[in-house]
Formats: C-alpha cells, structure tokens, sequence
C-alpha cells in the first residue's frame, strides 16, 4: 500500500492591520515634510533672502530633516517598540559619531584660517596683483 501525501499550497488573506495603517500615516507624514523642505530650498533659490532668514531657513530644513530621519528609524526600523536601553545603545554612539564629525570638520576649518593667516607668503601666492601702466615697482615673478 503506497501512501500518497501532495503538499497543499499555504495561502493567507491579508487584510489592513492597525500596523498597516500606521505606516500609511507615517508615509503621508513623510511626504508632507519632503514636502515642505522642497519648497524651503526652492523659496531659497528663487528669492534673495537676507543672510539671517537664509540661515534659518536652513535651520528648518535641517530640523525637518531629523523628524523624517526620527520616523523612518521608529517605524520602518522598528526601533520604536524596543525597550530604552537597546534605543539608548544605538542612539548615542550615533550621536557621538555625528558629533565627531562636526568637530573634525570645525577643526580642519580652523587649522586653514590659521594657516592662511599665519602663513607669510599666503597672500603673495594668492593674490593678484593689477600692474598699473608704468609701475616701475613690480618684480618680474610677480603674479599678474
């Protein structure tokens, strides 16, 4: 007597979940705010802006920026139902490492200042000197 077992096909009827819903408004959230920071970048390319409203405008940006890094972290990560010491682990070693590199940054913009401005042949490589009809007073190897 051979027995015969044929493997039926697993089928599931999905329906909308409450998770589901949550990541639809996550998603209209998300577009919401790409949204308006498109908006913001090209206000700031079409108008002259002040140099304070530009600079805050850039603010806004960046600040909207973190609140769509924030949710895309907490819901397609999954990383906001997870007990407060796993978010801890990963959030502050993030944070340091954001840190670093802004001071490195600030870092490596001091050491040019500092060298442009204590260097004395910065200004004599770089600069350009308009010679006047009859200035009797350039050298040959300078830089016109």
């Amino acid at each position: 007597m051979e027995q015969h077992t044929e493997l039926q096909e697993v089928t599931y009827h999905h329906e909308p979940t409450g998770d589901t819903k949550r990541i639809w408004r996550t998603f209209w959230l998300l577009l919401i705010i790409t949204v308006i920071e498109l908006a913001l970048g090209w206000f700031m390319y079409a108008v002259d802006l002040p140099g304070w409203l530009e600079l805050f405008i850039k603010g806004v940006i960046v600040i909207l920026s973190l609140a769509k890094a924030f949710y895309i972290v907490s819901i397609f990560m999954h990383l906001g139902d997870e007990i407060r010491n796993l978010i801890m682990t990963i959030v502050v070693p993030l944070m340091l490492f954001i840190w670093f590199i802004a001071a490195f940054l600030w870092d490596g913009n001091e050491y040019r200042v500092s060298r442009n401005k204590y260097d004395p042949y910065f200004k004599e490589r770089t600069m350009t000197r308009e010679l006047r009809v009859g200035d009797t007073t350039s050298t040959p190897g300078a830089l016109k």
